[in-house]
């Protein structure tokens, strides 16, 4: 696999760039890593980077993004912080990627039995994680219907329903992504990664 270079990034359009990611994945889920020189990576994008994508996901420590997507160095931007919520600097590293950077493809990626999902269903309220869990509040609002505790099943939805409010405040709270999607620059979509298949399904 050969290193992502400023031309090759320039002659992605962002529906390459989303099969890349859907390909890789699936090489990912059969067992099957492209062959990588690791080190001449290194070396390669020492003086300069061009990656075609930007992930943002979860902490999980079971979902290393360049591996579920069978990526190499410089590559991908990977963003990560528990429950892929949408905050201020997120945005920044957001729009870097894209606007400045040149990535095609902005993918919030949700996962199954997501840790920090589940405590805000639960109501954790621990430090500074309290101020976290507050922002997936507006996906709980989305699917809980009673008072009643959030069925397992309804936890997975609020997963789900995560992912589409986090893509809402990119959209809402970033003009420069939200223009660059109006004009076809670069694409932005959810995904779920299943922990127990290792495959990623796109929204």
């Amino acid at each position: 696999m050969r290193t992502q270079t400023k031309e090759i990034q320039d002659n992605l359009t962002p529906k390459c760039a989303h099969d890349i990611l859907v390909e890789g994945n699936k090489r990912f889920a059969a067992n099957l890593k492209a062959q990588r020189n690791l080190q001449d990576q290194v070396f390669a994008t020492s003086k300069g980077q061009y990656p075609f994508a930007v992930i943002l996901s979860c902490i999980d420590s079971r979902v290393p993004t360049e591996l579920v997507f069978d990526q190499g160095i410089g590559d991908i931007f990977s963003v990560r912080v528990a429950g892929n919520i949408v905050n201020k600097d997120i945005l920044g590293s957001l729009e870097y990627s894209c606007k400045v950077a040149g990535s095609k493809i902005l993918v919030v990626m949700g996962h199954t039995k997501c840790g920090a999902i589940t405590a805000a269903c639960g109501g954790v309220k621990l430090g500074n994680v309290t101020q976290l869990l507050e922002k997936v509040e507006p996906a709980i609002k989305t699917v809980r219907k009673n008072d009643d505790e959030l069925t397992p099943d309804q936890v997975e939805e609020v997963i789900h329903e995560n992912v589409n409010v986090s893509i809402e405040r990119i959209r809402k709270e970033s003009p420069i992504l939200a223009e660059m999607e109006s004009n076809g620059e670069i694409e932005i979509v959810g995904a779920s990664y299943d922990l127990t298949t290792g495959l990623v399904e796109f929204y």
